[in-house]
């Protein structure tokens, strides 16, 4: 795709259309729509009166045949050679070529993959156990039962909490969970579901069944232990 040609007396990213602006472009489109000129320009926030960010951004780079790999070999001297480019903005380049370099050396977090009630216990028990008041979270899975997020949802008093279910499924589906489980605590120790713990359950589970988000399980967390409405039969 043939690049755009801007005016030359637009010199200021301020006024280039705001989806072409490098900040806007990539809250809008996502970091992967940005040259790699434009995520350049972010780093360097600003030009000179004779060229824009994206322009100084471009000139580097065609300096180091477009080279990425190139750019992170140059030193703060070698950088502070371009015209446009100080000590600072030499410095937050080096920086973030480094942070990429260490990023392709680190490896992924493995999630916890939840393959029972007890595995959901474990990761959600530390956050509601010992509370003297009620609190509803939710745990948020990926297609392969991996966690993804842990939310809470509410927080109420000692008989009870609130639960929305337009916050639980726009939780979800911000993570793109395809799995949730359920969770809220009794600071009583009683671990028998109230009526409205069933009643809110199957809500939530035909609202899951909707949305293609589906509800796997509702714990209930007391300090001697749980009760999973998956394992007694009641999901």
């Amino acid at each position: 795709m043939q690049a755009k040609v801007y005016p030359k007396e637009n010199f200021s990213i301020k006024a280039w259309a705001e989806e072409d602006r490098p900040r806007e472009k990539l809250m809008v489109k996502g970091r992967h729509s940005l040259s790699d000129a434009e995520l350049i320009a972010i780093l360097l926030g600003s030009g000179s009166r004779e060229e824009s960010a994206v322009d100084l951004s471009r000139r580097m780079l065609s300096a180091m045949d477009n080279n990425l790999y190139e750019l992170g070999k140059k030193s703060i001297s070698e950088l502070c050679k371009f015209k446009g480019i100080g000590p600072a903005k030499a410095i937050t380049i080096a920086a973030a070529m480094e942070l990429g370099r260490r990023r392709q050396m680190g490896q992924p977090i493995e999630k916890r993959q939840i393959k029972s009630s007890k595995d959901a216990f474990i990761e959600l028990a530390p956050l509601v156990m010992d509370l003297p008041h009620e609190e509803f979270w939710i745990l948020m899975m990926n297609r392969a039962n991996r966690v993804i997020a842990k939310e809470q949802i509410s927080t109420g008093g000692v008989a009870g909490t609130v639960v929305d279910a337009k916050i639980i499924f726009s939780k979800a589906l911000t993570h793109l969970a395809c799995g949730i489980i359920l969770c809220h605590n009794h600071p009583s120790g009683n671990l028998k579901p109230s009526r409205a713990d069933i009643e809110i359950t199957k809500k939530l589970k035909l609202a899951g069944d909707a949305l293609e988000v589906k509800v796997l399980d509702h714990l209930i967390i007391a300090e001697k232990g749980y009760f999973s409405f998956a394992d007694e039969g009641k999901m």
